[in-house]
């Protein structure tokens, strides 16, 4: 036995070796620091807003315990008040003060930090991110045990869910669209379970997009789509003013935009749309041979041209397969609409499809599909708006946005002075 090994032995034997303490994970130390923290915040929070409060009393009634026969308010004790916390109600003391005559007088600190509507914002982000109304409180930071806390059970948040929803769609259907400039209007129907939904998505002249409306009916009926586009120049959005609508190919739809916008508005099929359509008329050994030859159709360097391809494909088609050779030639001036007009590459891209639209639809239905229990059209268009506004705080510029300035004087050149409303700009422009 080595010398050190027998003098460790005999120090551990006269006690003087302490034991060593286990050691804390990296990881339990920073959580422990985390709920630290935040109960210290919490708590020095909650301390501020007693100085405060009192602060505002003292303002009001003058210091403790001086006479003023002047003043016009005294002290009357304390009240229990509820406040926002952290997502939650929590129950707070609150300082009295009383005016001559018994009327009680609100503390302007009080006022302010006693809003509900940071607690509803709330709320409605939790239910939009997948949070069910049971896991809710769950879902929240946990506050020291002396707090006391409420307003988070399953039926209040739900409460606090529809009331506040529905604030938000009336708000939603009735923004103003007269400081916009929209030469691009995208329209697009949603299903929510059983309720179709009419989306209408604006780009600006700077390339930006804008939630503009939400309707209940579908893409195939022209009163519905026409009670949209009416309600949408009711809000500002001006009929005259050249504007290109993209659209999936909807007959009901496209009657309604020439009713409402007549010649000033330019109709684009989105040709996504038109290649599924004329493939589905295709056995599964020839889809993939007509998708490519209407693609490369539709990347041609004219109009002229992308038409004299599709329609040499739809002659090739006529004898054996009649019912995709009338549908490429159906609505084939409008899939030709964007080379026409001749902008640049990466906005043709953008504009050639219902892309963009289709993305904020796909947005909706991640929300929606959670709900397991649908209880009419009015909670549809609650849920969809709410996703909707959710959607537009992360939208971008769309691909291709410094080409706007050159649709703009595509535009401009077709419907600066249309003779009358009647006129197709497709028939004008072919």
């Amino acid at each position: 036995m080595g010398k050190h090994r027998r003098s460790e032995i005999r120090r551990k034997e006269a006690g003087l070796l302490r034991e060593e303490k286990p050691r804390k994970s990296v990881i339990e130390v920073v959580i422990g620091a985390r709920e630290s923290l935040f109960e210290l915040g919490i708590d020095t929070g909650l301390q501020v807003l007693q100085a405060l409060l009192e602060e505002d009393r003292t303002e009001i009634c003058g210091p403790k315990g001086t006479h003023d026969p002047s003043r016009g308010a005294y002290r009357g004790g304390h009240d229990e008040g509820t406040l926002v916390l952290a997502g939650r109600k929590v129950r707070v003391k609150k300082p009295r003060v009383h005016e001559r005559g018994g009327r009680e007088r609100r503390l302007p600190a009080w006022e302010q930090y006693s809003q509900e509507d940071p607690l509803a914002d709330r709320m409605v982000e939790q239910m939009i991110l997948g949070v069910s109304t049971r896991k809710y409180d769950r879902s929240l930071e946990s506050l020291p045990d002396e707090v006391e806390t409420l307003g988070t059970s399953k039926s209040e948040v739900s409460r606090t869910f529809v009331a506040r929803t529905e604030t938000q769609l009336a708000e939603f259907l009735q923004r103003p669209l007269d400081g916009l400039v929209l030469p691009v209007v995208m329209l697009d129907g949603l299903h929510v379970d059983d309720h179709v939904l009419l989306v209408a998505l604006g780009i600006d002249r700077e390339g930006y997009k804008h939630v503009l409306g939400l309707w209940e009916g579908t893409t195939e009926s022209e009163e519905v789509c026409r009670s949209l586009l009416s309600e949408l120049v009711g809000r500002g959005l001006p009929v005259e003013q050249a504007r290109l609508f993209v659209i999936d190919g909807g007959k009901g739809l496209r009657k309604a935009i020439r009713t409402v916008f007549g010649a000033w508005a330019l109709i684009a099929r989105c040709r996504v749309h038109k290649i599924r359509n004329v493939v589905e008329h295709m056995p599964k050994g020839k889809q993939t041979w007509v998708r490519a030859q209407m693609r490369r159709a539709f990347k041609s360097s004219s109009a002229e041209d992308a038409k004299r391809r599709l329609l040499e494909l739809a002659a090739s088609l006529e004898d054996s397969h009649p019912g995709a050779a009338s549908s490429v030639r159906e609505g084939l001036d409008e899939t030709l609409t964007i080379l026409r007009l001749k902008v640049g590459p990466l906005l043709t891209a953008t504009l050639s499809s219902t892309n963009p639209i289709e993305n904020l639809n796909g947005s909706v239905r991640n929300v929606t599909r959670r709900v397991k229990r649908w209880r009419g059209g009015k909670m549809a268009m609650r849920w969809a708006a709410g996703a909707l506004l959710e959607a537009e705080g992360k939208f971008r510029r769309v691909k291709g946005y410094r080409e706007m300035p050159g649709l703009l004087s595509s535009l401009k050149a077709l419907c600066s002075s249309p003779q009358n409303n009647t006129i197709d700009l497709a028939q004008r422009v072919a």
